[in-house]
């Protein structure tokens, strides 16, 4: 569908979204667009005249929006929008349905003022002046207001609060823009925060107010850092790690009370730190506060009644946005931990800039991880005129090739420049007189024969798939398979107990057990141990265990609640030396007292890596600091360290304005990123050549749920199930609390996100978690007895209870089905085999097919699952887990294709086939 111009009567075309490199008027076509293709409501404010009027718009969502129509010839609008501030089109989608409307509802009348000027008189703000002029009709000026304005129509600066006084008074004829009201309010707030900083330092030096905003005193950058944020309003704090953002803005909140500026401060900090701000809070401040947990109900309870401070989470801010606004109506707004909006088109960027304050902080170590887009989110939410919009900002910063696709940055030395009113940074370095030293070693690990073995595996198929890229792009499923198999492969350089629960073998646990005995031999030394992978941490505490080395636990699966008492347990306790950790510790917490930090496992991205070394080296630590690196010898994971290092690169240029702008280069797209992964891996094993080694196969993974969630819940679980819906590949892990479903929600999702998280489910067949109460389920199951509503599930999975139908022994009836399904299934793998042997795939993945399929109706019988009709359906939904680490490869089968390992899948059918159901 195409869109005609209301003016040049030309065709619009659709918008490019692959386009980066737009014109303006390519840009306006995209509002024209959307205008044309989105829902509004539309009403005239004002009668004075059918078209130059002003206009409310209500869009879709729900939002309002003011419209000003001045003059259609010159183009001459304004909208209270942010698009409209920022993106100098001096249009936008709301100008555009406005001009819709009018068209289409007096098309006589539209035309004609298409043709004629406005016979308004228009007061709109003159920039360069620092004051207002009129727009157009000077002559129709009434003669009591003319001695306001001169012969061009400016006001003099100090006559235009009289002169506005006057126009107000006027007829309808003259017309104050509503750009005026916005624009004198920027000037004022501008003039006020100059203001009150002079006030507040005077009264600071006569002795009225305190030298110090908290109980214990700040050091000099942490001062300078408190009064960057009190006085600059909405700011960036971009401290590295360790040198006290809470601090910083605890204080400059308090800083606001006292001047009469802030009565409620919001915190939104990621869900593992609320405690941490807590605690903080206390030590720091006499402040009231509340941490939000529970049900909606509770929710909007203490918004409606908050004290000073309100702790919440990012993903509460998702659900509650608007009811926040409506109800706690913060003054100040602060992001802890704020890369979380750094992708700016995720729900959470989108949930966190509808938040609406005066006062804003944002508080990351790390607002440039990998690119410089998420600097632009950050700094977007803070002031979108700072950069602009997206299209202004991709030009300025990035060169594109011949399809308007990014190839290379440009102007850095500008961007840091553009950001630098807002961002304060300091590193380490820069207040390296009050910090202890810190000492970083790599120990170059080899890995054991198994390790290796899969890990050639994983590495071969890697290779594989860069040769496949070489010549084509990937498709999505191969392109996540990719990712998967590099997750894979830095999960072995750990151990293989990570994937294969068979296999406890770890080379770096004996690093660590004797960086223990000679770390701990001193008395009061502490250590944390951080891995991406829980598993990997469960090895070391069973290592801490046999030792007798007291530890704290603190992963995902731990609740929030629980993970207060394991930091206070290392914090206080003589005996716990330890702290295990997975990246959910490896933000915002302050571990002083350990003076060792330990990573099992390197991340893709430097700023994680200092995040972790960031809990224990940080102002208030008196000790020396050492960083112990476990890298895996002659694998990913020992190339990654350059990688590491470009990105690091990367965050010094932009943020610190340090280095060679000239020499930060942009790694990013398909060819870059297949580049980096030639660069990391090692030489690869020839495509010709086919393994016979077949990898372990992972755990049931719903099983392990199930008995982790009765682990948790204990006597409040009354049922968990695995459910296959009729439609769609995806499945739902249902679980029957038996009260109080909601409170028990995050923390099943935060174990679901555990077992089923990106790295670990196939995306093909992803599990869903939902979590109801008992009431619920026997409500659900009287109405679907009565008829009232109709369940569509193709199977369901019963994992906890076992029920009886499911635990009693097969009879000799099933037990014979079972059988002859089995040696069907053999004697067509067997055919399968002769046909792959004969170099015949493409004949060969038929009977493969078929043999898979007997074998998923053996599987499927021996469980009393409903039989699978299709290869797809044996592939998927509760008979998934069957298949193993060979599911991926089986996978091309449900499209008519051989797979590229047939003679592996061959063998590992044959297992699966001589299985006789325990």
């Amino acid at each position: 569908m195409k869109t005609r111009n209301t003016q040049t009567g030309r065709e619009i075309q659709p918008p490019n979204t692959h386009n980066w490199h737009t014109t303006d008027q390519d840009e306006i076509n995209r509002r024209k667009w959307r205008a044309r293709h989105e829902s509004f409501r539309i009403r005239a404010v004002e009668k004075f005249h059918p078209v130059f009027s002003n206009f409310h718009v209500t869009s879709l969502s729900g939002m309002d929006y003011q419209v000003e129509i001045r003059d259609l010839r010159r183009r001459q609008f304004s909208c209270n929008c942010v698009d409209f501030s920022i993106n100098g089109l001096a249009t936008c989608k709301h100008v555009e349905a406005v001009l819709n409307h009018l068209k289409a509802v007096a098309p006589r009348v539209f035309r004609q003022a298409l043709c004629n000027s406005s016979g308004r008189m228009d007061i709109v703000p003159d920039m360069e002046r620092r004051s207002i002029r009129v727009e157009r009709n000077l002559d129709k000026l009434p003669r009591k207001l003319r001695r306001y304005f001169d012969s061009e129509g400016r006001c003099a600066p100090e006559d235009m609060h009289e002169a506005l006084a006057a126009l107000h008074k006027a007829d309808g004829l003259m017309r104050v823009s509503q750009d005026v009201a916005s624009w004198l309010q920027t000037l004022e707030r501008l003039e006020e925060r100059k203001r009150l900083r002079r006030d507040y330092e005077q009264k600071i030096l006569s002795g009225e107010y305190p030298q110090h905003e908290t109980k214990l005193p700040l050091f000099p950058y942490q001062r300078e850092g408190m009064l960057h944020l009190a006085f600059t309003e909405r700011a960036l704090l971009a401290d590295e790690m360790g040198l006290g953002k809470t601090i910083q803005a605890i204080a400059a909140c308090a800083l606001l009370r006292r001047i009469g500026k802030a009565q409620r401060v919001l915190v939104v900090t990621p869900a593992s730190l609320k405690t941490e701000w807590e605690d903080q809070i206390q030590r720091f401040a006499d402040l009231p506060l509340q941490i939000v947990f529970g049900s909606r109900h509770a929710r909007l309870e203490n918004y409606a009644r908050p004290p000073f401070f309100t702790i919440v989470n990012y993903e509460q801010i998702v659900r509650d946005v608007m009811d926040v606004n409506a109800r706690l109506k913060p003054d100040i707004v602060i992001l802890d931990e704020a890369q979380r909006i750094k992708n700016w088109d995720t729900k959470t960027a989108q949930a966190v800039k509808r938040l609406k304050s005066r006062y804003a902080f944002v508080l990351t170590g790390t607002p440039l991880e990998n690119r410089i887009d998420e600097i632009y989110s950050i700094t977007s939410f803070l002031d979108p005129s700072i950069l602009g919009p997206l299209f202004r900002f991709n030009r300025d910063f990035y060169r594109f090739d011949e399809r308007g696709r990014p190839e290379e940055y440009q102007n850095l030395d500008k961007l840091h420049q553009r950001i630098r009113p807002v961002m304060l940074r300091r590193r380490k370095a820069d207040v390296e007189t009050e910090l202890p030293g810190r000492t970083d070693q790599h120990y170059f690990v080899p890995m054991s024969a198994g390790q290796q073995s899969a890990y050639t595996d994983h590495e071969a198929r890697v290779a594989r798939l860069i040769s496949t890229a070489k010549r084509r792009p990937l498709t999505r499923q191969e392109q996540d398979k990719l990712m998967r198999e590099l997750a894979m492969m830095r999960m072995i350089c750990d151990t293989n107990y990570i994937l294969d629960p068979n296999d406890r073998v770890c080379p770096k646990l004996a690093e660590l057990d004797k960086l223990f005995d000679s770390c701990l031999a001193e008395t009061d030394a502490k250590i944390i141990v951080f891995s991406e992978w829980e598993r990997m941490l469960e090895l070391v505490r069973d290592l801490c265990k046999r030792e007798k080395i007291g530890y704290a636990w603190h992963t995902g699966s731990v609740p929030q609640r629980r993970r207060r008492a394991e930091i206070m347990t290392f914090k206080s306790d003589p005996a716990c030396r330890v702290f295990l950790s997975t990246d959910s510790g490896g933000v915002g917490l302050n571990l002083q007292n350990a003076s060792v930090v330990v990573n099992c496992d390197l991340p893709w991205n430097p700023a994680k890596l200092e995040q972790r070394i960031g809990r224990a080296w940080r102002k208030f630590q008196t000790k020396s600091v050492t960083v112990v690196n476990l890298v895996a010898e002659k694998t990913i994971e020992s190339r990654m360290l350059e990688t590491l290092a470009a990105k690091k690169g990367l965050a010094d240029g932009v943020l610190d304005g340090r280095g060679d702008f000239a020499e930060i280069k942009l790694k990013g797209g398909r060819q870059a990123f297949l580049q980096r992964l030639q660069q990391i891996m090692t030489a690869p094993v020839p495509l010709s050549v086919e393994k016979p080694h077949i990898a372990a196969l992972p755990a049931d993974r719903a099983l392990g749920f199930s008995e982790r969630a009765a682990a948790l819940l204990q006597q409040r679980l009354v049922a968990c199930e695995e459910q296959f819906p009729a439609e769609g590949a995806h499945s739902v892990m249902m679980v029957v609390v038996d009260r109080d479903a909601e409170s028990w929600r995050e923390q099943l999702g935060a174990l679901h996100a555990e077992w089923f998280g990106k790295d670990k489910t196939d995306p093909l067949a992803p599990v869903r978690l939902q979590v109801i109460d008992r009431a619920a389920a026997e409500a659900l199951k009287q109405m679907a007895e009565l008829g009232l509503i109709a369940t569509a599930v193709r199977a369901t999975r019963h994992l906890f209870p076992v029920e009886a139908e499911h635990a009693r022994p097969l009879t000799p009836e099933e037990q014979r089905i079972i059988s002859d399904l089995r040696k069907n299934a053999a004697r067509k793998l067997k055919a399968a085999r002769a046909l792959a042997q004969a170099e015949l795939a493409d004949e060969a993945h038929i009977p493969l097919a078929e043999a898979v399929c007997l074998v998923a109706k053996a599987k499927a019988a021996e469980k009393r699952w409903e039989e699978p009709k299709t290869i797809a359906e044996a592939l998927t939904g509760p008979l998934a887990h069957v298949w193993g680490a060979s599911h991926p490869e089986l996978m091309v089968l449900a499209e008519g294709r051989p797979p590229a390992t047939l003679p592996m899948l061959c063998d590992k059918l044959e297992s699966l086939v001589a299985d006789d159901g325990r």
